[in-house]
């Protein structure tokens, strides 16, 4: 067990994952930390990606590499699957929890191979870091807490700018300490792997352009936080005076980004309604972290200053994917809502156990009054009578102090925000 392992919200779960089933799955994009945390829980390992006598192994008799401490690791499992449905039978075999930790960046072509799993495997997504677990929130809200009635108090360290940093930064493990400025060149290279390197290893065997993909990413990127139709960012990969693709080609092209688990949308929520309104149901767009938008666009946190509707739209993306980390902890997802009337919520919170709570996001603490105001109207709009009173409505903002409202709502800087 490495003493420079970074604590994450996930090793709860994982934890527990191992009590309950035989072996747990723990999937993420490339470098969010998924190796890292599964040797952290792991009594033995073996890495497929860099060990290319084991992977020699693990393509000739796949039971050959399982025989070791438990639990044991497999990284990058995916790169021989049949090893699948060996840990299946072992499992089966030996009657007992916590025996073997996968973990993968892809989703490997033929899903065949992953259904025998059930019941047997579980499955953990690992994202990157949120703001909590990198250090940069205080922890001094917790959302658990906020859900369970209790108020909200704190300050967050962060500033605007400090923000924009953050965001160029990302939660990935290995640049917590870097520059923007570093962090943002590591990222464009991440990028210009994924097109030529990690969407063909995922098993995707259809034809990608790199240059098209690329293309495709400043356009996804350009519309993070929003509902674009595909057949919109299709469109405006046309931008550069350059023949836009087809909707079908961004289509195939999402798909193979969703493959590789660096995109990963927001689906909408559909309460009850006193109304005769419409619940828009289109996803939102996210990358699992805003700062490959940042490195798809050749950003900077000086440009996202001088583009507060940029900053504010990739500043929501980040509080989804923190947001997303700690629902997960709970049992929980993160879902939008957004109507006929235009009414909205950036985030839903829905828990398994029926409690759910109203999100919105505000870059400028100045905007706070006006989003709670927004939440309480739509607070109206929702049968409570099927669904229940929301457990919480919040306003989560870039900077400032945290705080209960008198009619409720509370005001929370993403800066204090832990699970």
């Amino acid at each position: 067990m490495a003493s420079s392992y970074i604590p994450r919200v996930a090793d709860g779960i994982v934890s527990r994952s191992l009590e309950i089933a035989g072996a747990l799955l723990v999937e993420g994009a490339r470098a969010c930390g998924k190796t890292e945390t599964g040797r952290h829980h792991s009594a033995s390992s073996i890495r497929l990606d860099i060990d290319d006598d084991a992977l020699e192994l693990a393509l000739v008799d796949p039971s050959l590499i399982l025989e070791g401490a438990t639990p044991r690791l497999i990284d990058e499992w995916q790169l021989a699957p049949r090893v699948w449905n060996h840990i299946r039978k072992t499992v089966d075999d030996r009657r007992a929890p916590g025996q073997f930790i996968l973990t993968g960046s892809a989703v490997p072509a033929d899903d065949v191979t992953r259904h025998s799993g059930a019941g047997r495997i579980l499955r953990v997504r690992l994202r990157p870091m949120t703001l909590f677990e990198s250090g940069h929130s205080t922890g001094e809200v917790s959302l658990s807490a906020l859900l369970a009635g209790e108020r909200a108090a704190g300050r967050s360290e962060l500033d605007v700018r400090a923000m924009a940093d953050r965001i160029c930064v990302g939660g990935w493990p290995g640049f917590i300490d870097r520059s923007p400025e570093a962090a943002q060149v590591l990222l464009r290279s991440y990028l210009e792997d994924l097109t030529r390197v990690d969407i063909p290893a995922s098993g995707d065997t259809a034809r990608r352009d790199p240059v098209r993909v690329g293309r495709l990413l400043a356009s996804y990127g350009r519309h993070v936080g929003t509902s674009a139709a595909l057949s919109v960012i299709a469109a405006d990969t046309g931008a550069q005076d350059s023949q836009p693709i087809k909707s079908e080609t961004a289509r195939e092209y999402v798909s193979a980004l969703q493959r590789v688990m660096v995109v990963e949308e927001q689906p909408s929520w559909a309460p009850h309604l006193r109304s005769r309104d419409t619940v828009r149901q289109a996803a939102v767009r996210h990358f699992v972290d805003p700062s490959l938008a940042i490195a798809a666009l050749n950003g900077s946190p000086s440009r996202l200053l001088t583009d507060m509707n940029t900053f504010g739209l990739l500043f929501e993306s980040l509080v989804v994917r923190d947001l997303r980390v700690y629902a997960q902890l709970l049992d929980g997802e993160i879902r939008h809502y957004r109507d006929s009337a235009g009414h909205e919520a950036d985030a839903v919170i829905q828990l398994r156990d029926g409690r759910w709570a109203l999100v919105e996001v505000k870059l400028g603490r100045n905007k706070a009054d006006e989003a709670a105001e927004s939440l309480l109207k739509l607070k109206e709009k929702i049968d409570t009578s099927k669904v229940g009173d929301p457990a919480a409505l919040v306003v989560v903002t870039g900077d400032g102090y945290a705080h209960t409202r008198p009619d409720g709502v509370h005001v929370v800087p993403v800066g204090t925000l832990a699970p």
